[in-house]
């Protein structure tokens, strides 16, 4: 039997936690003394990129350490935050992963930090959907290379990655597996490729990749 997998980005794949995540960096950085305020829409912008990508692209003007220093503040207060509060999923995500469960075994693989992944799942009581997760929080390594890890523990014959980012292809060329766009999401994709506008059309479009 052919042991297949989907793999699936997490922001602005299966929830949008701008709002949230914005507003814990934003109580974060008032308690650093930092004068700047992050919108939704820069959070658009930074999801999906590592932690060290985001702290050099906001934090360009201060010092490395100090940047990363206030990086962590804003992390220990997102972390807490969105145990309180969770994101918004996606129309139907449940309905759906309960579906693709059925035929496939599903995982996560994110840029985010560690406990990001398990509380999206606890919050929302998802667990039960997926088998394994990996992020770069964890592994300090490159979203393609945790893709293949994945792959290889769960002992996968065919896979594909849903993702929303130029970063989530790029990576899967990596890894060398098929990549669906999550048009829904916060990104675009500068070459042509498979998409869905939402994640309720994954089932139909995914029969005719795996």
């Amino acid at each position: 039997m052919i042991n297949k997998g989907i793999i699936f980005d997490l922001d602005g794949t299966l929830w949008d936690s701008s709002k949230e995540v914005t507003e814990s960096w934003n109580i974060a950085l008032k308690r650093c003394n930092i004068d700047l305020r992050i919108t939704v829409k820069d959070m658009h912008n930074l999801m999906g990129k590592t932690l060290e990508d985001i702290s050099n692209i906001i934090f360009s003007n201060l010092p490395k350490e100090r940047a990363l220093e206030i990086m962590n503040e804003c992390v220990k207060e997102e972390d807490s935050y969105i145990s309180k509060h969770g994101g918004t999923l996606y129309p139907q995500l449940e309905e759906t992963l309960k579906q693709l469960s059925l035929k496939y075994k599903l995982f996560i693989v994110s840029n985010c930090q560690e406990r990001y992944i398990e509380t999206f799942l606890e919050y929302h009581n998802l667990d039960k959907y997926f088998l394994d997760f990996e992020n770069a929080g964890r592994t300090k390594r490159p979203k393609g290379e945790n893709i293949k890890s994945i792959i290889d523990r769960n002992n996968l014959d065919k896979a594909v990655y849903i993702g929303d980012t130029q970063g989530d292809y790029d990576a899967t060329k990596i890894a060398g597996i098929p990549f669906i766009h999550a048009k829904y999401g916060f990104g675009k994709i500068n070459e042509e490729t498979n998409f869905i506008n939402e994640i309720s059309e994954l089932p139909i479009y995914i029969s005719k990749l795996l």
